[in-house]
């Protein structure tokens, strides 16, 4: 297994430089252009009796007076034992620039005891932005991908059926404050910040509106942001759609990743060894119990009593004495290679090449 996942590591670093490039727009984005979360509290219905229990959720009970009162139905004075009924937080992530009449999807989770929200329909609940404001309004019926069934003696639950989407429900009533043509200066952020990064998209930028433009538009504030500039005679929206096709070259910080609980081990393509020796051995203990029954002479007065018996084996498979250094990824795989482990004898070795200082990146361990 280690062999075949070392083996993908070799064969991505033989592809060609060239199509380690990607567009700007994967690596950077726009400052001030993003999604803006929305939140709302509302009720569920149509539950076949896996609402919540109102006993034990009183602010389902009094949800559901207030909109009751809301459609002139008066329960005020009424003990309601609903049990199709459900409280839940729905949340929505709102596009930026998207305009009034537009719908989003939305998550409903359920804030009660209710077991499945499955076959429900959520009512009408404004959804309101950081700001306190109501941008939009959910409604419709609720998709679940989970179920939960039960019987006398046995259930069987899968995925969350206490959650669940509506999609395209929510109706946008308000237009956001920021327009993209208010934008005062265009700035382009990094996913990844790092200097060299953004200086390979200063320089690309330059040499495209040179010569597209015959212009400079582009200048590095930071390891995080570059300004632009654009053509007084262009469009933003096209101005910008030019420049995020446009390909770089990211860098990256040489970094190992470890994922000690699925055996994962992720190498970065700048990650170098100093030549260090290495030998990796396993030790394997066996304990078994073989009781034994001792049976006393005939006429003799004893009794027949269990005897226990245990039997250890320790037994250790010798290690391999391999040297593991390389100033390029492909030598390091083949060194690695070399000692033929599993990934959790990797995963031991290079902690133990960090410690030594033999490892010149940095060790995520997750």
């Amino acid at each position: 297994m280690l062999r075949i996942f070392i083996s993908l590591l070799a064969l991505a670093v033989a592809v060609s430089p060239a199509s380690a490039m990607v567009r700007i727009k994967d690596i950077a984005s726009l400052q001030g252009v993003r999604d803006n979360q929305l939140v709302g509290y509302g009720l569920v219905i149509g539950l076949k009796g896996t609402g919540d229990s109102l006993r034990n959720s009183p602010f389902t009970e009094q949800s559901l007076q207030s909109m009751l009162d809301s459609l002139g139905v008066n329960v005020r004075d009424a003990r309601l034992r609903t049990q199709n009924v459900a409280a839940v937080v729905v949340t929505a992530e709102m596009p930026s620039f998207i305009g009034v009449g537009s719908k989003i999807d939305v998550t409903v989770s359920s804030l009660g005891d209710s077991s499945s929200l499955a076959g429900g329909t959520l009512i009408a609940t404004p959804l309101l932005g950081a700001d306190g404001n109501i941008y939009a309004v959910g409604q419709g019926p609720v998709a679940v991908s989970g179920f939960s069934e039960s019987g006398d003696a046995e259930s069987v639950t899968q995925g969350i059926p206490t959650v669940g989407r509506v999609p395209n429900g929510a109706l946008v009533e308000r237009d956001l404050p920021a327009k993209f043509s208010q934008i005062p200066k265009l700035v382009l952020e990094l996913t990844n910040p790092d200097f060299r990064t953004a200086i390979r998209i200063t320089d690309a930028i330059n040499r495209f509106t040179k010569e597209r433009y015959g212009i400079i538009v582009a200048k590095e504030r930071d390891y995080r942001s570059v300004d632009l500039t654009p053509p007084k005679t262009m469009s933003l929206t096209r101005f910008v759609a030019e420049i995020e096709a446009i390909r770089v070259t990211p860098d990256q910080v040489a970094k190992v990743v470890i994922d000690e609980r699925t055996g994962t081990v992720v190498i970065g393509k700048d990650v170098q060894i100093s030549t260090v020796a290495i030998t990796h051995g396993n030790l394997t203990v066996r304990i078994s119990e073989a009781p034994e029954v001792s049976q006393p002479s005939p006429f003799s007065g004893g009794e027949t009593v269990v005897v226990p018996r245990t039997y250890v084996d320790a037994q250790e498979s010798g290690g391999q004495l391999a040297v593991v250094g390389g100033t390029d990824l492909p030598t390091l795989v083949r060194g690695l290679n070399r000692i033929g482990l599993r990934p959790t004898g990797i995963i031991a070795i290079l902690q133990a090449i960090k410690t030594a200082g033999a490892l010149q990146a940095e060790l995520v361990v997750q």
